[in-house]
């Protein structure tokens, strides 16, 4: 009943790809939500400085 249609496997290379891509996204995703996590005290350190 639903086992007709199966797509095509993604071959190593297709695989290495996705997850290199997927890895790059989720450090960038940590990277921000840290910089976002750390701006306030930043402008505040900055804003006493001058």
């Amino acid at each position: 009943m639903f086992g007709g249609f199966q797509p095509p496997q993604p071959s190593p290379e297709e695989l290495r790809a996705a997850e290199a891509e997927a890895t790059f996204t989720l450090q960038r995703a940590v990277a921000t939500a840290a910089a976002l996590y750390l701006s306030p005290f930043v402008i505040d350190v900055i804003s006493k400085m001058f």
